[in-house]
């Protein structure tokens, strides 16, 4: 059946025979969910733990899609850019902090994203020494190769992004950790 909306558009509308059950044409030609005992017996095919390792899975991808997505608005650059910014920064940063503030911080990062953080080859330093902003600036340039005056926009996107993605006692609690001028590039917008 075709119906006129309030908008003048038209549009199609299924027939019920019984509160719930589509037409036996429409069941026929494969239309519509699965119904009743369908869906019970495709559910019952899948076992639990693989649903609900493909539901966490689903959930990572979206949530890393969506902290790449702000980046990439903040920043104006494009996903692999700011992947590679993201654990750039984010390296360079957990080095800045205690390794438990660090673990903290990752327990609120997209799970992807902590994953491409750990096979940072920085990680492998020992104790890198105490640095500050310009060092924070030159590190981040060499590994993503920006001219020094592309490389702080970049750090600041960087750092909007991970604050937008973690609660604001988490965003303090690094903030607490970094010297004033990283703390200026943490706490300043883009």
């Amino acid at each position: 059946m075709l119906l006129l909306d309030g908008v003048g558009t038209v549009r199609r509308t299924r027939h019920f025979m019984k509160e719930g059950q589509p037409m036996p044409n429409d069941r026929e030609q494969g239309k519509g969910a699965p119904q009743g005992s369908e869906r019970q017996a495709s559910r019952r095919d899948t076992p639990i733990e693989v649903r609900r390792r493909l539901r966490h899975e689903s959930r990572t991808s979206q949530t890393y899609a969506a902290f790449i997505k702000h980046l990439c608005e903040r920043g104006g650059m494009s996903p692999a850019v700011a992947e590679k910014a993201a654990v750039s920064v984010l390296c360079a940063l957990e080095q800045r902090i205690l390794s438990e503030e660090a673990s903290d911080l990752e327990d609120q990062l997209p799970r992807k994203l902590t994953l491409l953080l750990h096979r940072c080859e920085k990680h492998e330093e020992e104790l890198p020494p105490k640095f500050h902003r310009e060092h924070l600036l030159r590190r981040v340039g060499e590994d993503l190769s920006l001219h020094p005056d592309a490389v702080e926009p970049v750090v600041r996107a960087v750092m909007d992004a991970v604050r937008h993605q973690i609660t604001e006692g988490e965003s303090e609690d690094v903030m607490g950790q970094l010297p004033p001028d990283i703390r200026d590039l943490w706490t300043r917008t883009v």
